[in-house]
């Protein structure tokens, strides 16, 4: 095989993120805008030892769960990679990653049933991070080029919230009219570097958090207040200020500029407070979904002592804390947890301890102290868990586990870890946060066999 040779040939499965399969004399091609069962005529794109990518020359056939895609830039930026696939398609692809991961990677056989979708699978965003460039001399505002840092000009993303897509708009043009620059990461020149919008879709308040490359950018202050008048929603405005050499978004300095410096949404009949750092799911309707599910699987007794190892701003502990009787949080970032005492407050909770630290530092701690919980709730970032957090829950023998996954891989892996420990992978359910897109949480209940 060569590059830029022709094949014509079928696709016969979907990557993890999404691309079509095809395989030339076993070889595997992964190619772009292709979904099984489609008949096409590819061109050999590029070449590697084990596998190589193709481009769609000409589609022969099309798979009965092609639909017409609403944007080819959600394409160029990865924003949308399965909008051409039909929403039940999508379920079933997101079920099969969980199953096949499971199965290939933690060697666990176990139902998983059909992922839980939403009634609406566009427009559910409720964040908008919002790179800016100088595009031919304009401030501009869009997002990157798949695998690139070339900004591409978009104002409707079709998958956030359209009064999100709305307010960037508004926020770009004032931008513009005082004439304030992108931020340049070559030469580290220009004011502005993100725009991000908030929004509660439960209270319709909105935060927008504009990020500065300097401390004093002198017209945000007439930005902040104009804003506020042409869009009535906005409860607060936040100047963030990340002067680093990073690719990381946020700055660890926030001034406000307009309002509070936090905004509210409601969840499963309790209230949040969010700061502009606050980690909270994207998808209301679906984090209530997926938090029920893992308050389901939990299946707690008022009597039951609760750890949740990843608490955050207590979106899941809060709902813990209704029916258990105390719930221990733990969270890296000292601000959430200030967040999360204020909420559980806000609510009247009073069986909540929160403590700023990393897992891995402060679970072992509250072992050695004589903590001994009925139930553990776990939902780490992709990398899954720190292998000193897997140790120390295996070794408190909590009788029950409830892992909220969003990385199949590394949830299969862990598993294995705690099957292996001498648990039971009682219940699986997936739940589809991100539509459009190849992501999917997972909810899994463990529960401790005495050997």
């Amino acid at each position: 095989m060569k590059k830029n040779e022709r094949y014509e040939t079928t696709i016969v499965d979907l990557t993890h993120d999404g691309m079509g399969v095809a395989k030339i004399d076993g070889f595997p091609l992964f190619v772009h805008d292709a979904l099984p069962q489609e008949t096409v005529e590819l061109q050999v794109t590029k070449l590697g030892k084990k596998y190589g990518y193709g481009r769609v020359i000409k589609r022969l056939t099309d798979s009965p769960d092609r639909i017409e895609a609403r944007d080819k830039l959600g394409w160029q930026t990865g924003t949308m990679p399965l909008q051409q696939l039909a929403y039940p398609a999508q379920l079933a692809f997101k079920t099969n990653q969980v199953q096949e991961a499971l199965k290939r990677i933690g060697h666990i056989e176990v139902d998983v049933p059909e992922t839980i979708g939403t009634k609406n699978p566009w427009g559910y965003r409720n964040k908008g991070q919002i790179p800016v460039q100088n595009v031919c001399g304009q401030l501009t505002t869009g997002f990157y080029k798949k695998g690139t840092h070339t900004l591409v000009p978009v104002e409707n993303f079709h998958i956030q919230d359209p009064e999100i897509d709305k307010t960037v708009v508004v926020v770009r043009d004032l931008l513009r009219r005082l004439q304030l620059t992108a931020y340049n990461e070559r030469n580290r020149s220009g004011d502005i570097r993100h725009i991000i919008v908030r929004r509660g879709q439960r209270t319709q308040q909105i935060m927008v958090i504009i990020v500065t490359a300097k401390k004093r950018v002198r017209p945000l202050q007439l930005i902040a207040d104009e804003l506020a008048k042409r869009v009535t929603e906005v409860v607060s405005v936040i100047q963030n200020v990340n002067q680093d050499k990073t690719n990381r978004i946020l700055g660890q300095v926030n001034h406000v500029l307009y309002g509070k410096d936090y905004f509210e949404e409601e969840l499963l009949g309790l209230t949040f407070k969010i700061s502009p750092t606050s980690f909270f799911q994207v998808n209301t309707d679906q984090a209530e979904v997926l938090y029920q599910t893992a308050l389901d699987f939990a299946d707690l007794k008022e009597s039951d002592t609760v750890i949740d190892a990843y608490c955050g701003i207590g979106s899941i502990s809060l709902p813990l804390a209704k029916q258990a009787k105390h719930v221990y949080g733990v969270e890296v970032v000292p601000e959430a947890i200030e967040m999360a005492r204020d909420n559980a407050e806000l609510n009247g909770l009073d069986n909540t301890t929160f403590v700023a630290g990393t897992a891995e530092e402060v679970l072992p701690k509250w072992v050695e102290e004589g903590l001994h919980p009925d139930v553990i709730v776990v939902d780490p970032p992709r990398k899954g868990l720190d292998d000193v957090v897997r140790k120390t829950m295996i070794e408190v023998k909590a009788p029950k586990i409830v892992y909220v996954s969003c990385n199949p891989a590394t949830l299969a892996r862990d598993l294995a870890d705690f099957v292996a420990a001498g648990y039971n992978v009682e219940k699986v359910q997936p739940v589809d946060m991100f539509p459009q897109t190849s992501h999917v949480e997972t909810v899994v209940l463990m529960s401790r066999v005495d050997k």
